[in-house]
């Protein structure tokens, strides 16, 4: 057996990262669509935010059998190490996953983190993984999906007249792309209050967002060719930017559209600016965006506000991810 790293440029590694990374999806999650080269070309060489994890893939006999993504955040949690783990089905309950987790474990020791997360799919077989190897819960995240041809238009419109009326002292502007110059410190300023959302007992620390941080971001989502669509609450009186909600829509599959972002301001709360923003997203994907078929998002199990809303605009539970910690 051997373990290989390989980058975004490794053409045949990126093959083999595919076929290993949908044979995993077809039985741990069946509901989910199948990754493209694109895209993981897109995630080794940019990662979110230009912090793109390392990759590799294990061989056994000439046949790629695992795989495995190991994240070091570089401007905050720089005690973290993230980690993702697959293993061919066929080959499962053979040692190779334990081989990988003893790897990724050297590896960030020896990069200084103090605490490895090991991501996966609520199951019995990744509970019973991360508690063979000494891991604990740190936290729990559902991911929802909403069904644009199930999308309820005359609810969304009658949601955002509602919510428009609690937040008569706000203007909602639509962006695509980048972010203006002129915009980029408040905008980081505000994208720190995802801060607030909870992280359970994660050993996690807050986020530092600043203007290269918010460029970075950007980018990342730009530069494989996706469409990246920004509404954004200003207060009228002040002009401060007081919340704002993210949609990028994928470049090889039009069809697919992740929800990022949804957040306001601590001193803007109260106002049902998040309905506000998420229904002005939905009118305006209508609009913009008819190819569209499905967004997913995802938010930890505990942030009863933002699954409210949610649940309002008609989301379905698909699945549950688990976030598990040991130390290094």
């Amino acid at each position: 057996m051997e373990i290989e790293p390989f980058t975004a440029d490794d053409a045949d590694a990126i093959a083999r990262y595919v076929d290993l990374t949908n044979a995993c999806r077809a039985v741990d999650a069946p509901w989910n669509y199948e990754t493209t080269a694109r895209e993981a070309v897109a995630a080794f060489r940019y990662g979110w935010d230009l912090e793109p994890p390392a990759g590799f893939l294990v061989t056994d006999g000439g046949e790629s059998v695992g795989l495995a993504e190991l994240t070091l955040p570089e401007r905050d949690n720089l005690h973290l190490a993230w980690a993702w783990i697959g293993i061919r089905p066929a080959h499962r309950r053979r040692g190779l996953g334990s081989a990988l987790v003893e790897e990724l474990t050297a590896r960030a020791r020896e990069a200084g983190r103090r605490t490895l997360v090991v991501e996966g799919w609520e199951g019995e077989a990744a509970r019973g993984f991360a508690h063979h190897h000494g891991f604990e819960l740190g936290s729990q995240w559902v991911l929802r999906r909403q069904l644009m041809a199930e999308v309820d238009h005359e609810l969304v419109d009658k949601l955002h007249q509602d919510a428009a009326r609690h937040a008569a002292a706000y203007e909602l502007t639509r962006q695509t792309g980048r972010t203006p110059d002129d915009q980029l410190a408040a905008l980081a300023e505000l994208s720190a209050s995802i801060n607030d959302a909870p992280t359970d007992d994660l050993d996690f620390d807050d986020e530092v967002f600043d203007t290269k941080r918010v460029r970075s971001y950007e980018h990342a989502q730009l530069a494989p060719g996706h469409t990246l669509l920004r509404v954004i609450a200003r207060h009228r009186e002040t002009g401060a930017l007081a919340g704002h909600t993210v949609v990028v829509v994928d470049a090889d599959r039009p069809w697919i559209g992740g929800q990022h972002d949804t957040a306001a301001a601590r001193d803007h709360r109260g106002h049902r600016l998040g309905l506000l923003l998420k229904t002005e997203m939905l009118r305006w994907l209508r609009e913009s965006q008819p190819q569209l078929v499905l967004l997913d998002t995802g938010n930890a199990e505990t942030n009863a506000h933002m699954i409210a809303v949610n649940e309002q605009l008609g989301y379905r539970v698909m699945a549950r991810g688990l976030e598990y910690q040991r130390s290094v």
